[in-house]
């Protein structure tokens, strides 16, 4: 049985829209590594009072790993945006403690990847959620803004 693929959305050389078929594979994952600083705190995102890991840093960091799956696997041209996050932040880490996040692709809907994220920490589980991002013609979606 061939593995699952997804349809992707990409850029002609023309401009003209086309898809294209890339293996984006359930089970694909990924990981980054994150020393905490100051600059990461609940403190310094203004999300908090206390001198740790905060949850918006907690987020960025479980995308940063979702893009990291898909890497160099999207048709010249697209990219991702994201369309829901659910993290559930469990435990505090300080300043100065590493983190790592790893994120797995669980699903590929269309256009829509589904993510399952987990941070931890060398006490054990920081965070555990789920992250969706859609693949989007970059040019298009940016066009929207004006």
């Amino acid at each position: 049985m061939p593995p699952p693929r997804g349809r992707v959305v990409g850029p002609t050389e023309s401009g003209a829209r086309r898809v294209t078929t890339v293996p984006l594979e359930p089970g694909s994952s990924a990981s980054v590594d994150l020393t905490v600083g100051d600059d990461d705190t609940a403190i310094a995102m203004h999300s908090g009072s206390v001198p740790v890991l905060a949850t918006p840093r907690v987020i960025a960091l479980s995308e940063e790993a979702c893009i990291l799956v898909i890497d160099g696997r999207l048709a010249e041209g697209a990219t991702t945006v994201g369309q829901r996050v659910q993290i559930d932040h469990l435990a505090p880490t300080p300043v100065g403690e590493r983190v790592t996040a790893e994120a797995t692709l669980e699903a590929v809907q269309g256009r829509r990847l589904t993510f399952t994220v987990s941070v931890n920490d060398d006490r054990g589980l920081v965070a555990v959620g789920r992250v969706t991002r859609v693949v989007v013609d970059t040019q298009r979606f940016l066009d929207k803004l004006s």
